[in-house]
């Protein structure tokens, strides 16, 4: 990597190997001082305007196709998620409730608030199931380098932009051939030194249930990764054109929880081994054995030691562990190809085209699916049951005589049927073709169009079909005359209702016939599509050919203006089995849709200096940013952006900016069906209550006798109803954005370069929803009527069973907002100014982030909440109030460097609204702190190797039981790495 002497180098902020620098991005280096014009004008992420140096009144952070390699990192989304200013998003860890795409989470606000952009040019939506950018898409060999800028963006790039813009900017005009190739594996010790002894609790399970419960491997060596990558550029004989293509070929092998002592077992409260205070293993009581219960009168299980008889159920012991066949990472396979090109005609024509094709597969899988606790009515006559198990239902003589039936709440594990996999398939399509050029002297004009189409095909598999159960598990004698008479037979097969119907067995030990596993099971199929057209037009100019500048100012006024037009369509097609809620495993209906948006965009730019080379005013300017949205819906909008930078002397630049950005609501927001979904909270808040509005006669009330019931009213999974679903009467929320900050770049010390700047942005209407768990608390802590309003309890008081549900649709809210410190510093210096010997350079740098605030105003009375230092319920993943990244790295003069890095994360506590975490273990997560190290080598002029490894000292993540289906595998891998240390090789060739 070749380092400039005067500090304006191209650096990382991040990486999990670090033979590269991680700084602040050249954007924000170079801004730090006026300096003397290139040859050639660029364009910088936030502004449309090209300019003689990389200035930016916002901060904007940089990361190179060089890092990507340095870090070892097959999928882009790994690099980007590692940056301060980036949260927790949809990513390869996360497998209940996988949408199967990569997105990207500036600042906390929501992965559909964060623009991604190629090459300045928007990205479509990711999938019919989520609007966010798929940066699966993105080939890493074709990267030059990713500028991230974190709010106040709407105005330049339209809606969308409120958090932030991650733009792509891919290699151009590359001559010649080059072929990458890296293969890389996690390695971990099963020696888990966090709270308690892991691997002595699982054991501990082992001796009594083997078949759920095992001590994985002292190491394990696992998710093996491979990725081949070939780019060719040839330019045309007159050098006014090139065309770059490129192919890629990329396989992620999966990671089972089950190989990591923390994971083998689902966390399911606290105790004591040994003296030892820890975790204690739980589960779901839809059990491999059999749930039967009223919530009254009987509870009980199969008794396995007999196979065919009954006993109590047991929750600390006949759970079902369902952790270990979960996927910690997904396995995924892709394939990638294009081709960039342009053509300059003449000055005033200049052609270019982007083609981009990705084929992208990846399954998420999760624990066997089940009858969950689902309704149902046993025959006292079924001639599957013994005797014992008769009297255990309360059957009599008189009610097997007559073959009465008993109702109640059946929880059996499909065990047979094989763990769950959601097979999910993403083919898309983008094109780009433009035409670009000069006006006049100081003139310049674009025009382009751009046509985007993603594709899915999803199958989810092994399921059970919750309307086939219902029959499969009401069996009578036959009364038929013939050999069958008396034996087993549904009553659909009698009554004409179906006659395929197999009666489902579990009331046996290896009762389940593959007969009656064919009829029960079901799969769910969805396709669907989303596309994408744009259309725009701009024109950029130099106002000094119109004699228009700053008599104080030896650049002129520079503006930019033009017209976009953007259609945004989504449609999802899903079986029957999807829509009408036949899929046991589900928690709700997933329902096709359809729906467009369409906007047209009027947007102008201008920047003018007015002061430059002046005593105490080395540069003094302003820029501003105006854009006006006309939507479909027959909604207006207004954004604008204004921004300062002063730099007194060639050592110091104060900047800031103001904006408000302005969201509309994507088409999923606006068209999805309303359905049954799940969400996730500790236990039923009305559990034990005698008074209040959790005992009385209205819907969201118990009466005394059930609040007493926790067994009946907490989901052993930690799983409850919630009706949500799109409104398309929500309004566009707005943002207000404010940045100001400093860059130091003092000359006395060359190569130095640190700059901080605060961030302040607050979204007013927020799309989204009040939220069931502040629903919950509004109703029962605070008396909140039109919060009761939207809890409606089943007959048995449950919020997860049955007609339990919350009521929980779009609608604008109150607010969200965030706060905060970023610090960015670097020093670059030549290791003989220091030592006196030829030891090549050496780069330190550190990027941090300081977050003040995230407080989240449901609105409607509710109760405001601040997520900085929290975990957990309303706060998801860990929000640290301080994360960091530092890294020191070392260019010898011998064909060779070395590089460390330090990944640092503060510690966070269980978020409990009105309240804290009290005793509980894991009330809080230690700061955590990774080591990555790097190296590559010249092997030869045209031929690097590159080695590493992140998490070099395998750490072990932080364990939690109240992660919900935010996290994975009691912990958040999506924060924490997981999975242990990884270890890569690679090899890249120039011809």
């Amino acid at each position: 990597m070749n380092f400039k002497k005067n500090g304006l180098f191209a650096t990382s902020l991040l990486a999990g190997a670090t033979l590269f620098s991680v700084a602040p991005s050249q954007a924000q280096q170079a801004a730090s001082t006026p300096k003397a014009a290139p040859a050639e004008e660029v364009v910088v992420t936030g502004s449309r305007i090209p300019q003689p140096n990389l200035t930016s009144t916002s901060p904007v952070t940089q990361v190179t196709g060089a890092d990507i390699q340095a870090a070892g990192i097959t999928r882009v989304e790994d690099l980007i998620n590692q940056l301060p200013q980036a949260f927790a998003a949809q990513n390869s860890t996360v497998s209940n409730g996988a949408s199967g795409t990569a997105t990207v989470d500036l600042r906390g606000l929501g992965a559909d608030r964060t623009l991604v952009l190629v090459d300045g040019r928007r990205m479509p939506y990711g999938s019919p199931n989520e609007a966010a950018a798929d940066i699966n898409q993105i080939p890493g060999i074709m990267v030059e380098r990713v500028e991230v800028l974190t709010g106040g963006a709407s105005a330049v790039y339209g809606s969308d932009a409120i958090a932030g813009v991650v733009n792509f900017i891919m290699k151009k005009n590359f001559e010649g051939i080059r072929v990458d190739a890296q293969y890389g594996f996690y390695q971990h010790k099963n020696d888990f030194d966090g709270v308690g002894n892991m691997r002595a609790v699982v054991a501990a399970r082992q001796a009594t249930n083997p078949s759920q419960f095992r001590v994985p491997a002292d190491n394990v060596d696992d998710g093996f990764s491979k990725e081949v990558s070939g780019m060719m550029g040839i330019s045309s004989a007159d050098g006014k054109g090139n065309l770059t293509a490129y192919v890629s070929y990329r396989n992620n092998d999966a990671i089972l929880q089950r190989d990591r002592d923390f994971s083998a077992c689902s966390l399911g409260g606290f105790g004591t081994l040994a003296g030892v205070a820890g975790f204690v293993c739980g589960g779901s009581s839809t059990s491999a054995t059999g749930r039967f219960t009223d919530f009254d009168a009987f509870n009980l299980t199969l008794d396995s030691a007999t196979g065919n008889t009954f006993r109590n159920f047991n929750g600390g012991l006949d759970q079902y562990n369902f952790g270990p066949l979960n996927y910690y990472q997904r396995p995924d396979e892709r394939y990638a190809l294009g081709a960039f090109g342009n053509y300059e005609i003449n000055k005033h024509a200049e052609v270019f085209t982007q083609l981009m094709f990705t084929d992208y597969r990846t399954v998420a899988q999760i624990a066997p699916s089940g009858y969950f606790l689902g309704e149902a009515s046993v025959a006292c006559n079924n001639p599957l049951l013994t005797a014992q198990q008769r009297t255990g239902f309360g059957c009599t003589a008189a009610s097997i005589a007559a073959g009465t039936s008993v109702p109640m709440f059946i929880g059996r594990r499909n065990v047979e049927g094989g763990p769950r996999r959601d097979d999910l398939g993403y083919t898309s399509y983008r094109g780009v073709v433009g035409l670009r050029g000069n006006i006049v002297e100081g003139w310049d004009y674009e025009a382009s169009a751009q046509f985007s189409r993603v594709l899915l095909s999803r199958t989810y598999q092994n399921e059970l079909s919750n309307r086939k159960t219902v029959l499969a598990l009401d069996v009578v004698p036959d009364t038929r005359p013939g050999a069958n008479f008396g034996q087993p037979v549904c009553r659909a097969v009698l009554t004409g209702q179906d006659t395929s119907c197999v009666p489902w067995n579990i009331w046996r030990a290896g009762g389940v016939t593959p007969q009656a596993l064919a009829y029960v099971g079901a799969t769910g199929v969805q396709s669907g599509r989303t596309q994408q057209s744009v259309v725009a037009g701009q024109i950029t100019g130099d106002l000094g050919t119109l004699g228009i500048k700053s008599p104080g100012a030896a650049d002129a006024v520079t503006v930019a203006f033009g017209v976009e037009y953007r259609r945004d369509e989504l449609e999802s097609r899903t079986d029957e089995a999807f829509t009408t809620n036949d899929l046991a495993g589900q928690g709700g209906p997933t329902i096709g849709l359809a729906g467009a948006s369409e906007v047209v965009d009027l947007f102008g730019e201008v920047r003018v200096p007015i002061v430059q080379d002046a005593p105490f005013a080395k540069l003094l300017q302003l820029d501003a940013a105006y854009r006006y949205s006309d939507y479909s819906s027959g909604k207006t909008s207004s954004t604008y952006k204004v921004g300062a930078e002063w730099a007194p002397t060639d050592d110091i630049r104060v900047r800031g900016s103001i904006s408000q950005a302005v969201r509309a609501a994507n088409v999923i927001e606006l068209f999805e069906a309303q359905g049954l979904g799940l969400f996730d909270i500790d236990a039923d808040p009305c559990v034990g209550a005698t008074s209040g509005q959790c005992i009385g006669s209205n819907p969201w009330q118990l009466t005394v006798a059930q609040a007493a019931n926790a067994s009946a009213l907490n989901s052993p999974a930690g799983q409850y109803q919630v009706f949500s679903g799109g409104n398309p009467n929500v309004d566009p929320e707005t943002a207000d954005t404010l940045t100001y900050g400093v860059v130091f770049t003092p000359r006395f010390l060359d190569g130095l370069n640190v700059s901080v700047d605060y961030f302040k942005i607050e979204v007013a209407d927020l799309i989204s929803t009040v939220g069931p768990l502040n629903t919950l608390a509004s109703c029962y802590q605070r008396n909140d009527l039109s919060a009761c309003q939207r809890i409606r309890r089943s007959p048995t008081g449950a919020l997860w069973l049955g007609t339990g549900q919350v009521s929980d649709l779009n609608v604008n809210i109150g607010g969200l907002e965030t706060a905060g410190v970023d610090i960015n510093a670097s020093y670059r210096f030549d290791a003989k100014e220091l030592f006196g010997a030829e030891l090549g350079s050496f780069t330190l740098a550190m990027v941090g982030t300081k977050l003040e605030k995230l407080e989240t105003d449901p609105g409607g009375g509710n109760t405001k909440y601040d997520c900085v230092g929290f975990y957990g319920n309303q706060c998801g993943t860990p929000n640290p109030e301080w994360r960091h990244r530092a890294s020191v790295d070392w260019k010898t003069p011998w064909n060779f460097g070395v590089g460390a890095a330090w990944r640092h994360y503060g510690e966070v506590e269980l978020f409990v609204l009105g309240g804290n975490g009290g005793t509980r273990i894991d009330r809080y997560f230690d700061a955590e702190n990774y080591l990555d190290l790097s190296a590559n080598v010249d092997l030869r002029k045209n031929i690097s190797l590159r080695l590493g490894m992140n998490n070099a000292l395998d750490n072990d993540p932080q364990l939690s039981n109240s992660v919900g289906t935010t996290g994975n595998g009691n912990t958040f891998p999506q924060t924490y790495d997981s999975n242990g240390r990884f270890v890569f090789a690679g090899i890249s060739v120039d011809f």
